[in-house]
């Protein structure tokens, strides 16, 4: 199998030989790839692509290596299933069958995200830097699957015994600064919330530092939350169901999500003369999956949220909450401050395993686990550089700072929020867009991603 050399200055990166097509690689600086991807395909004169480290790299997907499959790591995979039935065990404790659905449906989130290589911080990144849309495009599928079955539960699911509401909240000040800098915390960060989870999870160290930050970032946001409340927003939020109807409104958002998916492969047509080929699915159980496979796996997780719980997929609420709750381990009183008062003080004085937010979490990191270990690729990450350590750590602040002040990150407020039919949720995007494209420049200024490959002739 034939090796690209990184540019000059670029830090090295190497795919062990026996590596599946998609595999992360581990930087020689001792960054792991961390940052979930959209894998793309390889020309079959192209081998793997070496990428900067220290942040987040991927190989393209290529034709499947000669020789044997990496075995599956039978301890790895049966620990993470052990861990999974305790944890649905638990949640069924504190609050019965919809906490044991929030378990699996993380599990299966954490399968899928890994197996997909599903990105949502590496595909805004590849179409900043490269005009490769893949990864957006399968967002937009995500998307699109998702609204088709959330819009009609939302209006008629209560006809049938299936009660679900979605996210609709306001727009303004606060909440754009917070998607900004989540948007520019992913790039810096490696990965945004649930690519921070089931990076962890498939045994990547520095996604550690990024997620101890992230709780921090999130915390710390709940302390000033009177401050960011008072700042200028609509006074209530705006759906498009509500204002249209399911399928009206369905309708407009299938279509704004075409336009982008479209605009996205005109854009990178005109730059390179082509799409990608697209990517091949692997051993269903072991992966590599598809985009389009990842897509539709999640848009199950998310359309399971809404039936089983009644809302939204959501991620960074959880963090705020274990950040609380170590808080006021320490003695910090924290239900006094203003964000945790009314509803949110139950939550800080329940358990954990209480939270679906917090079950969800823990079922995508031990899903992940499960997929590392089917796939014989488990564990292994070399330890992050300085370099790599301090930006986890800029990388996990931002978006946990940003997420309380945006109502979420790109799953509660990005895919959640357009599932909601909920202006918020487009709102999010473009000022997330934004900060991501100043994060992305930001790698490139230090030094964490190769320079981009030119525009054909």
């Amino acid at each position: 199998m034939s090796r690209t050399p990184p540019p000059e200055g670029a830090a090295r990166t190497e795919a062990p030989k026996d590596a599946p097509a998609g595999a992360p690689v581990a930087s020689r600086r001792g960054a792991p790839a961390s940052d979930p991807v959209v894998a793309p395909a390889a020309t079959p004169a192209a081998g793997p692509a070496a990428n900067a480290a220290s942040g987040s790299a991927a190989i393209p997907a290529e034709k499947p290596a000669a020789g044997p499959a990496p075995p599956v790591d039978a301890r790895a995979l049966a620990a993470a299933l052990a861990l999974l039935a305790l944890l649905a065990a638990r949640a069924h404790a504190e609050r019965g069958a919809p906490l044991v659905w929030a378990a699996l449906l993380g599990a299966f989130a954490g399968l899928a995200l890994h197996h997909a290589r599903f990105g949502f911080a590496s595909a805004w990144r590849r179409m900043t830097r490269e005009r490769r849309g893949a990864g957006l495009r399968a967002q937009m599928l995500l998307i699109g699957l998702t609204c088709a079955a959330s819009y009609p539960l939302m209006q008629w699911g209560a006809q049938i015994g299936l009660p679900a509401r979605g996210h609709v909240l306001p727009i303004g000040a606060a909440s754009a600064i917070g998607a900004f800098m989540f948007g520019a915390g992913m790039q810096l960060g490696g990965g945004c919330a649930s690519g921070t989870l089931h990076a962890l999870g498939g045994g990547a160290p520095r996604m550690a530092i990024t997620l101890a930050f992230f709780v921090g970032g999130s915390v710390l946001a709940t302390a000033h939350w009177d401050f960011w409340s008072a700042l200028p927003r609509t006074r209530a939020g705006a759906s498009l169901p509500q204002m249209m109807g399911a399928l009206p409104a369905l309708a407009v958002t299938l279509a704004l999500l075409g336009a982008i998916a479209l605009a996205s492969a005109a854009l990178e047509r005109r730059r390179h003369g082509a799409l990608e080929p697209p990517s091949r699915a692997g051993d269903p159980l072991r992966g590599p999956w598809t985009p389009g496979m990842g897509a539709a796996a999640l848009a199950l997780v998310g359309i399971g949220c809404f039936l089983a719980l009644g809302r939204p997929w959501g991620v960074t609420s959880a963090f705020a909450l274990w950040g609380a709750k170590a808080l006021n381990a320490a003695g910090l009183p924290v239900q006094e401050w203003t964000y945790w008062s009314g509803w949110r003080r139950g939550a800080l004085e329940a358990s954990v395993f209480a939270d679906a937010t917090s079950v969800m979490n823990f079922g995508i990191v031990l899903g992940a686990m499960a997929a590392a270990a089917l796939a014989g690729r488990w564990g292994g990450g070399a330890r992050p550089d300085l370099r790599g350590a301090l930006t986890a750590a800029a990388g996990g602040l931002l978006m946990g700072y940003g997420a309380r002040l945006a109502y979420g990150c790109n799953i509660g407020a990005y895919l959640g929020g357009l599932a909601s039919g909920s202006a918020h949720g487009w709102w999010w995007l473009i000022w997330g867009w934004a900060g991501s494209a100043l994060g992305t420049r930001l790698r490139a200024r230090l030094g964490m991603d190769p320079p981009a490959c030119p525009p054909r002739a």
